[in-house]
């Protein structure tokens, strides 16, 4: 099967891939080139990541009322 790309992988497809490069990291057992080339994977992964959770925050931060506006998402604070 054919490998996904970060920008095809769903958010928690690369927090995954993310997961298993750090705990292969982690063993020290991987030679140096492979870990380099391993810790590059996982800084583009995170900035995938980072993409689509900035995309998700922004979708949620405009919300459309009952009139069809957009309108600012704000919580109000009743304490």
């Amino acid at each position: 099967m054919k490998e996904k790309k970060n920008d095809e992988l769903s958010f928690e497809e690369s927090l995954i891939s993310l997961e298993e490069i750090v705990k292969k990291l982690e063993t020290g057992d991987v030679p140096l080139d492979e870990a380099i080339n391993e810790f590059n994977k996982a800084m583009n992964l995170a900035k995938a990541c980072d993409e689509k959770l900035k995309n998700a925050e922004e979708a949620i931060a405009n919300l459309v009322n009952k009139d069809g506006e957009i309108v600012a998402f704000k919580i109000d604070d009743q304490n």
